[in-house]
């Protein structure tokens, strides 16, 4: 009896043994990607890349907000290369002189109105409607310690500039302007060009909220008496009249009645100025998911507040959508659309539309 227990012992331990050979071969073997174990080189490539189109200042901050936490994907590793790889790419497309006439811009006051400031925590924020802006103001109020938490912000004080706590950077005098483009941690969101103007198209003209009557009754009319080829239409604006309309090389004429209703759809160049102002982070609204927390962490404010919830599936690019909305437009007038826009596409990696590339020209 008792050698038929110590048989039994050394066979649990001779299996015990194997499943720990067992587990140490998968680890050695595993896919390297999965566990960052060969992604130290890439980083290193990068960081150097990035020290040739970056000044001191800027290395500095990168340097100072490299993230350290999880990301909601689990790919730690790769976020900080995707950043610096936007980064890279923009600087790239911004030495590009062909161009250059999409890309720059002077730093008017227009762009220093869409930047808002948390001075307490070093931040600038350029504000890039129909992108979720809405959600990184209610992150910058609590951070500027008008409210407590997000919960607590009424949806009608966000975006009233006179009691939500954010000044804007046109505020400032032009050295503490400078100071603060020089010093602070600087982000914005962009979004698939075609897409956001999709959206701002539905949200300003189609649902035209109630606190907003001047897009359906001044704007569209102006639009429409422009743009519109068949004067006895009687409908609404119509998207093919808006994309007529953003498309003419005269647009600013238009632009000028307007006023500042127009920043829900004109390019990032001309929100940003992306080649003019070195900003730390590019965020993109279809990888929202992953980059709210990395600028949270880069910032040094995860620790402060969460970006809100973000609904299943709503960044997700709606390629089908696009495609929808287009189908009605003569490529003549998508490629005036296009060639306004391009500094957009080409600034932060969006591929041109294939429809653009496949259709026959009207």
């Amino acid at each position: 009896m008792h050698h038929q227990w110590l048989l039994l012992a050394a066979c649990f331990w001779v299996i015990f043994m194997f499943m720990v050979a067992s587990k140490f071969i998968t680890l050695t073997f595993k896919d390297p990607d999965e566990y960052g174990a060969k992604q130290e080189p890439l980083m290193l490539t990068a960081l150097t890349k990035m020290e040739k189109v970056q000044g001191p200042e800027e290395k500095r901050l990168r340097e100072e907000f490299q993230p350290t936490g999880k990301v909601r994907s689990g790919n730690l590793m790769h976020q900080p290369l995707i950043h610096m790889e936007r980064l890279e790419l923009l600087r790239n497309v911004c030495r590009d002189a062909a161009l250059r006439n999409l890309s720059h811009t002077t730093v008017s006051k227009f762009i220093l109105d869409r930047i808002f400031v948390c001075d307490k925590h070093k931040i600038l924020f350029c504000q890039t409607p129909k992108v979720g802006n809405t959600q990184w103001k209610k992150v910058l109020i609590v951070l500027n310690g008008a409210f407590s938490s997000i919960e607590e912000i009424p949806e009608n004080i966000v975006h009233d500039h006179e009691k939500n706590g954010l000044p804007r950077l046109s505020s400032f005098s032009d050295s503490e302007i400078q100071k603060r483009l020089n010093l602070y941690f600087k982000f914005f969101i962009v979004r698939d060009p075609f897409e956001r103007l999709i959206s701002a198209f539905k949200d300003k003209f189609v649902h035209n909220p109630r606190f907003e009557p001047w897009y359906r009754h001044e704007i569209a009319p102006g639009i429409i008496r422009k743009y519109r080829k068949n004067r006895t239409e009687t409908r609404g604006l119509q998207f093919e009249d808006f994309v007529r309309y953003l498309g003419d090389p005269n647009h600013r004429w238009l632009d000028i009645q307007f006023g500042d209703h127009i920043i829900h759809w004109v390019t990032y160049v001309e929100l940003c100025a992306p080649c003019e102002i070195l900003y730390t982070v590019i965020g993109h609204h279809e990888t929202l998911e992953d980059d709210a927390p990395y600028i949270l962490k880069a910032a040094g404010i995860d620790h402060l507040v969460s970006y809100p919830t973000i609904p299943p599936g709503i960044t997700k690019y709606n390629k089908t959508k696009v495609e929808r909305y287009f189908s009605g437009i003569s490529k003549r007038d998508i490629k005036r659309l296009y060639a306004r826009f391009e500094g957009d596409f080409k600034l932060f990696g969006y591929r041109e539309p294939d429809f653009l590339l496949n259709r026959h020209l009207d």
